[in-house]
């Protein structure tokens, strides 16, 4: 019998490198590797199906599942994760200087339903008390004319979402002070360039997010890996075997990350911030599975059927696949 053919599109990972190199085999599985940038990903998967299995937001997934047949099935690895307290920028002439002067300002986001949003959203009214309905959302794309929300949102909600202009970006509106704030995953050029009209709203977000995990003990969860269900139901031990080949990818990663033979990536100090991470996080910080997640899946759940996007309030074992819950006993 031959390896099943396969397709994955996912980002350009260290946790994922053995898998794209090939050190990391799957058995039954001929993987072709397509590292793409996330937001490509996500279109066309999302559009159009292209990709057998696929890193995806994990709020647009929670969207799919209302569809009377879902088209994906979800395995509990997450090549994404990232604190999301330094992605709220603020127009410095806006009168923004805490949490609380949000509230009644105009803010940007790529969509409504982006993953870094929704946990931008609930932090900032859970921990700061800014509810979601008291900003009023532009929706647009960054650096590029015409995004729109890649699925659609559910009818209802009160919070007023609106798209920006077709000819205007979310990161020049910014500048021009047409919105105030904004939240986004993926950090605006103009605050790059150090341009004088941008700031983040913590400008010590790093110790800001350190707080917020010492606190609550969550790691917030950006993306999921999604198996097409057509795919996944002819070979439902796929599903597993994903599992533990990203586990496995993700293990050769960790076990050089503070090597000092030679650098992997370009940071000087690279030892010592890895040894300030485990301080703060222990030694697995980037757990995959249901159990280990159980808080901040079921935090991101609540944040996301609060602000009007799930149709129902998901557990963290109801959105995965089951052969993916339990571990096999010897």
């Amino acid at each position: 019998m031959g390896r099943v053919p396969l397709t994955l599109a996912c980002g350009d990972y260290d946790r994922t490198w053995a898998l794209r190199t090939g050190s990391v085999q799957i058995p039954g599985v001929a993987l072709t590797y397509l590292p793409l940038k996330v937001e490509e990903t996500f279109f066309r998967m999302v559009s159009y199906r292209e990709f057998d299995v696929a890193e995806l937001s994990l709020s647009t997934y929670l969207l799919t599942l209302s569809q009377e047949t879902p088209p994906f099935v979800a395995i509990p690895v997450f090549p994404s994760r990232m604190f999301r307290h330094s992605g709220i920028y603020i127009n410095t002439q806006s009168g923004i200087s805490s949490p609380s002067d949000l509230s009644g300002k105009v803010v940007g986001v790529p969509e409504y339903q982006v993953t870094a949003a929704v946990w931008i959203r609930g932090i900032l009214e859970e921990h700061y008390g800014v509810p979601v309905d008291s900003v009023r959302y532009r929706t647009g794309g960054l650096h590029e004319t015409g995004r729109v929300e890649k699925f659609p949102l559910r009818p209802g909600t009160t919070t007023e979402i609106r798209p920006i202009g077709p000819e205007e970006t979310l990161s020049q509106l910014l500048v021009d002070g047409e919105i105030d704030a904004l939240y986004s995953p993926r950090t605006p050029q103009p605050f790059v360039d150090n341009h004088p009209n941008i700031a983040r709203l913590f400008p010590d977000s790093g110790a800001q997010e350190a707080d917020y995990f010492r606190s609550t003990g969550i790691f917030p969860i950006m993306h999921v890996v999604v198996i097409r269900r057509e795919v996944y139901e002819a070979n439902r031990w796929i599903a597993r075997s994903l599992h533990n080949a990203f586990e496995e990818s993700k293990r050769v990663a960790a076990a050089d990350i503070d090597q000092t033979v030679a650098l992997g990536f370009m940071l000087p100090w690279l030892h010592d911030e890895v040894a300030r991470t485990r301080s703060i996080m222990g030694s697995n910080w980037w757990p995959y599975g249901v159990g280990e997640n159980s808080t901040t899946l079921s935090t991101f759940l609540r944040y996301s059927f609060a602000q009007g996007l799930a149709d129902r309030l998901w557990e963290p074992e109801q959105i995965f696949a089951p052969e993916c819950l339990n571990e096999v006993r010897i």
